[in-house]
């Protein structure tokens, strides 16, 4: 079992940035892939991007390409995004899941666990 939990949301202008983390209890956290979904107001969850066991495998959706980056620290069962040039139409709860496996994938039912969200709101 793996419980996760999210910081580092707020609210910031367009343009500026934010750098969440999840934090993973349980000691197999090194063997689990990661991902960060989002959902906004009436809308589906989506997801944001995803990084392998060992990180040296990351994905991204289109729309943050370029502006996101993951991370992973297993020594600190942390995983990161580090969000840049933010745009109003990230405004979202961001969710943290992870997944027994060591390969990513983009596949929201893949990932059998999930933090509980923090909201990350962008002002034009």
């Amino acid at each position: 079992q793996v419980q996760l939990v999210e910081s580092g949301g707020g609210l910031v202008q367009a343009g500026g940035s934010l750098r969440l983390s999840c934090a993973a209890s349980g000691r197999t956290f090194s063997s689990y892939a990661m991902g960060w979904f989002r959902q906004a107001p009436g809308k589906e969850r989506e997801f944001v991007s995803a990084i392998s066991w060992s990180g040296g495998s990351t994905y991204y959706a289109d729309s943050v390409k370029g502006r996101f980056t993951i991370s992973r620290d297993n020594a600190k069962n942390t995983v990161y995004l580090q969000m840049n040039s933010l745009k109003p139409e990230d405004t979202a709860v961001y969710y943290c899941a992870g997944r027994p496996n060591p390969l990513a994938t983009t596949k929201r039912p893949s990932y059998d666990y999930w933090g509980q969200g923090t909201q990350v709101t962008v002002s034009s």
